[in-house]
Order: C-alpha cells, then sequence, then structure tokens
C-alpha cells in the first residue's frame, strides 16, 4: 500500500504536468487524444452526448474542444484541428451536431436579404479582420453562413470534408454524431432514422421553407 506522501507527491506531479501539457507539444495531449467539433448551441452538452469531461476542466479535460455555429467544418475548424492533430497529440476527432439546431431555423437567403436591407454591403466583408488575405467572393455571403437542410446530411458531409483534408491526416480516427435535443439520445447521423420522423433533423420540420444555399448538399 502506498503511503499518503506518495500519493500527494503523484499528485503533484500530475497536476504540474497538466499545467504544462501545452509546452510539451505532442508529447502532452489531452486526456483522450481527442478533437471535438460541436455547436455552440446551449443545450449541447458535449459532456453529456459524449460521456467525456470536455465542457470544463473538470476531471483532467479529456479533448480539444471546438464549438461554432452548427458544429460545422469552416476554415477556423480546420486550423484548430491541424494545430492538435499535428502538434498536440491528438489522433481522433468527432464531430457532433444536434436535431433542432438554430442552423435548421432559418433559410440563408433571408439572413442574407435581411443584413442587406440593415444596410450592409455583403460583397465587401471582412471575414477576418486580422487577416485581409480571406475573403469572399462576391454573392457568397449566404453561402458562407453555412445553414443546413438537414443535419443528417450535414454532419455526414463534415465528416467526409475532414476525411478528405490534406491538413487531417490519413491515420486520425473520424466519426460523426448526431444528439437528438428532444430525447437527449446520441445515434449515428442517417437519413432513413426512425427518429427522424419526430424530431426537428430538416428545415422543412422547423417550418422553414425553401433551399439552403448549396454548402452540404
Amino acid at each position: 500500500m502506498s503511503t499518503l506522501k506518495q500519493r500527494l507527491e503523484n499528485r503533484v506531479k500530475d497536476t504540474t504536468r497538466w499545467e504544462t501539457r501545452r509546452q510539451l507539444g505532442a508529447d502532452g495531449p489531452n486526456m483522450e487524444n481527442l478533437w471535438v467539433l460541436a455547436c455552440m448551441d446551449e443545450r449541447m452538452s458535449v459532456d453529456e452526448a459524449l460521456g467525456i469531461h470536455a465542457d470544463s476542466g473538470v476531471g483532467g479535460g479529456d479533448a480539444h474542444l471546438f464549438r461554432n455555429a452548427g458544429g460545422i467544418v469552416t476554415d477556423d475548424a480546420i486550423r484548430s484541428a491541424m494545430l492538435t492533430i499535428n502538434f498536440f497529440g491528438t489522433t481522433e476527432i468527432v464531430v457532433v451536431q444536434h436535431t433542432g439546431c438554430g442552423m435548421l431555423s432559418a433559410n440563408g437567403h433571408d439572413l442574407e436579404a435581411a443584413l442587406r436591407g440593415k444596410g450592409i454591403d455583403l460583397d465587401n466583408i471582412p471575414i477576418d479582420p486580422s487577416l485581409p488575405e480571406l475573403s469572399l467572393d462576391s454573392g457568397a455571403f449566404a453561402k458562407w453562413i453555412g445553414m443546413m437542410d438537414d443535419v443528417d446530411k450535414t454532419c455526414i458531409k463534415c465528416v467526409d470534408q475532414l476525411l478528405n483534408h490534406p491538413l487531417i491526416p490519413d491515420d486520425i480516427t473520424i466519426s460523426g454524431w448526431v444528439w437528438e435535443t428532444e430525447f437527449r439520445r446520441l445515434r449515428a447521423p442517417d437519413v432513413n432514422a426512425a427518429t427522424r420522423a419526430v424530431t426537428q433533423a430538416t428545415t422543412a420540420s422547423m417550418g422553414v421553407k425553401g433551399d439552403q444555399p448549396p454548402r452540404w448538399s
């Protein structure tokens, strides 16, 4: 049996390693060697959905967690994934999106029209003020927003984009999942899932008309 002194010494050692992880590069990964791409929705609990500790540091920090509107693949998501995979020891990516997502709740063309109605010139928008070289072609704003027609199709497309991106090594494990907000239950993305009929999985189920700008189709 170990002594209290030994246990305390190990605790201090583990805490010090936790504090200095980022100085260790690939030798200081998070607890699960994991990067999670998730929606920013306040109802989307990554810890509950995946059974890990990523929403807070409690438990040691199981994953690098990246959130945006929809949990979709964007240039900044790729930048973050590239860093954690190539330089911080991450070996797995999980994409988790959810039913009832705000990205299903409106048509991207209508959002663009609403912003133009406020007098905003959407053909000359600084996408990243610190990187003026990054810009959108004229007329691409509605597509850039990334509104979805179908959460399952979008999740599948996001996984495919990560699998085929040159900055993501081929040996990285990548999977996608859909969190059913209505039932607080996780399932694989499947356009034929039985529960789609009773969840908000599409724009039509949320009363939105018209096809979205073609980003995920």
